[in-house]
């Protein structure tokens, strides 16, 4: 009965919202004093009736202009004709929306509208929809690179071999933890194993698994996965994914928290990353957190460490046989190591250098904790002239050159910060290699290449990497990862493919500078490093980039990454011409011959 009154109440409020569009042009007025009741009646917990707003524009009356006449107004009949026309498309659109739910593993929200579909449909279709509504074709990426299809191609025959993996849909589970169209991935896997493909990349959501109550796991749809997987010879690189799915840039569905976290949410919020102004991040649960038992008893260490060791238990064969190879461990929003400091639905815009995420209860007590022990308890405190999420590092007092990030305090506040982040990796990934002994496990960075070329590197500093000009920030990382025996995943690999069309001048970026950086120190100590197209790609000069980076030119000591994860299964990928540049593009990583050079 509540699901079917809130189905009422937004059926209600949006048929008055595009019965008003429509009569905007005849009754201004009219409209202003009827959204003026209409939405204080919405927003006072519904106390005013439907029946009540139709009085207040039956009884309304149409007051006389300046020149002595009076305003046309529409015959309540054909307003009622209106509002008939609205239920009846606003059913119809009800019934598509049932039916992408059911069939097409459209993971829609409940109250999802038009837009939300348009989003769906087109993600599908290849487009690119950013979660501003920003929408362009993902071939408008390839088309910047055509220049290098003109190059050269290097023969990378008989060059080392790199694995090359799938990324499976977001969606490929459902959220009643089932496998979603097993025939038509049956037909997908059977042709990737055609052209050797290594095997396939898939996340293991916390939100699906662990979704009702405290370890209480639910691991059917994936059981059934990982079969039909090894019924085709095909390997599974697994992501131990404790963030949510939904509101970035490539998400078309929607996987919140597991429901019993977002009650404990409810009523203690600083669970949360949390910025300056006290917004909340649900995305995934604060670093602060690691070692409090505010989860029903458990610590969020223990919380995750018992949710891998379930995994581990429950998947035990495909362990020993070789099938998993390898498991990369979720260690922040996006699966990522790095604070949560750009989120788009607080507004955060490229190149803005972002926001410090340590304002709940329990980063502020570890911050003060560690002022007290320097003997100076009065800088436990965030800084206070570090901008806003927009801002560019020459208009704060902190970022700019010469500024205070690089005085006593802002140094104390960022070697704190930083090493918040090393310390929640070394926890998780210490406990990782505990429950997956024998297998490889990896941690994922992306890389934050804005304001690279400044003194601060701005936004790099609220990710939580301590980079500055004068000090390497990726070190400590690297050594963290190597005591662990863990590899890095570093997504940032092809982005000269947007050189043409982002102007990094303006953001002073060089995503290429970074990734060098951010390579070399993971060599330095021996790091395998893996990687993975931050971009759609299915044109050659694309997958040309991709090789280049993979298999450095004319290096003395032969460095290549270790593993490649191409991002993602979708209908365009295994699209005729596509996927003769795929299968070409796979060839060429495993070091086969191919007929020609030239496109």
């Amino acid at each position: 009965m509540a699901s079917e009154m809130q189905r009422y109440d937004t059926n209600e409020d949006d048929e008055e919202m595009d019965v008003k569009e429509e009569d905007d042009e005849d009754e201004d007025d009219e409209d202003k004093n009827g959204t003026m009741h209409a939405m204080a009646g919405f927003d006072g917990a519904h106390g005013s009736s439907s029946s009540n707003r139709f009085q207040h524009h039956q009884q309304y009356q149409e007051p006389p202009t300046p020149q002595g006449g009076s305003r046309r107004c529409r015959p309540l009949e054909e307003k009622e004709r209106t509002k008939l026309r609205e239920r009846q498309r606003r059913a119809i659109t009800a019934k598509i929306l049932a039916g992408l739910r059911r069939h097409g593993n459209y993971n829609l929200r409940v109250r999802a509208d038009i837009n939300d579909v348009i989003a769906a449909l087109a993600r599908e279709a290849g487009w690119v929809v950013l979660p501003d509504g920003t929408t362009f074709p993902s071939k408008s990426h390839s088309q910047v690179i055509d220049i290098h299809t003109k190059l050269q191609e290097r023969d990378f025959a008989g060059t080392p071999y790199i694995p090359v993996y799938v990324m499976l849909p977001l969606g490929v589970i459902n959220m009643k933890s089932e496998l979603v169209d097993a025939d038509g991935l049956v037909k997908q896997l059977r042709v990737f194993k055609s052209i050797n493909v290594d095997g396939v990349m898939v996340d293991c959501w916390w939100g699906i698994v662990e979704a009702n109550a405290p370890q209480d796991y639910n691991w059917n749809g994936y059981k059934r996965l990982f079969q039909v997987v090894r019924e085709h010879k095909l390997k599974i690189k697994v992501v131990m994914s404790f963030h949510e799915c939904g509101g970035n840039i490539g998400d078309d569905v929607c996987i919140p928290l597991p429901h019993w976290v977002s009650e404990i949410g409810r009523s203690n919020p600083d669970i949360y990353f949390t910025d300056r102004a006290g917004r909340r991040n649900p995305e995934c649960l604060s670093w602060g957190i690691d070692k409090e038992r505010v989860l029903k008893g458990r610590t969020a260490v223990e919380v995750y460490f018992d949710y891998m060791r379930s995994f581990r238990v429950e998947f035990d064969e495909f362990f020993e046989d070789g099938i998993i190879s390898m498991v990369e461990v979720g260690l922040g929003p996006c699966g990522e190591l790095r604070y949560p400091s750009n989120p788009v639905k607080h507004g955060w815009r490229y190149p803005g250098v972002g926001e410090f995420q340590c304002y709940d209860q329990y980063l502020l007590k570890s911050l003060r904790k560690a002022a007290e022990a320097r003997g100076h308890s009065f800088w436990a405190r965030g800084p206070d002239n570090a901008g806003s999420y927009n801002s560019q590092p020459q208009e704060t007092g902190f970022f700019c050159d010469g500024g205070d990030y690089d005085g006593y305090y802002g140094r104390f506040f960022l070697n704190w910060y930083s090493q918040v982040l090393v310390d929640h990796a070394d926890r998780v990934l210490s406990l990782a290699k505990l429950a997956f002994d024998g297998t490889c496990i990896a941690a994922k960075l992306s890389g934050i290449h804005w304001w690279y070329k400044t003194s601060s590197h701005a936004a790099e500093l609220t990710a939580g990497f301590y980079n500055p000009s004068n000090r390497d920030g990726y070190v400590a990382i690297a050594a963290m990862l190597k005591k662990h025996g863990a590899a890095l995943n570093f997504k940032c690999a092809e982005m000269s493919m947007l050189e043409q069309t982002v102007d990094f001048s303006e953001a002073l970026g060089d995503p290429e500078g970074l990734a060098w950086q951010v390579l070399n120190a993971a060599w330095d100590v021996s790091l395998p490093v893996c990687s993975e197209n931050a971009l759609l790609c299915h044109d050659r000069g694309g997958y040309n980039c991709l090789l280049e980076k993979a298999k450095l030119l004319n290096d003395p000591d032969g460095k290549h990454i270790f593993a490649f994860t191409y991002l993602r299964l979708g209908p365009l990928l295994i699209d005729g011409q596509n996927f003769m540049e795929f299968e070409r593009f796979v060839k060429r990583m495993h070091g086969e011959a191919v007929l020609e050079f030239q496109s």
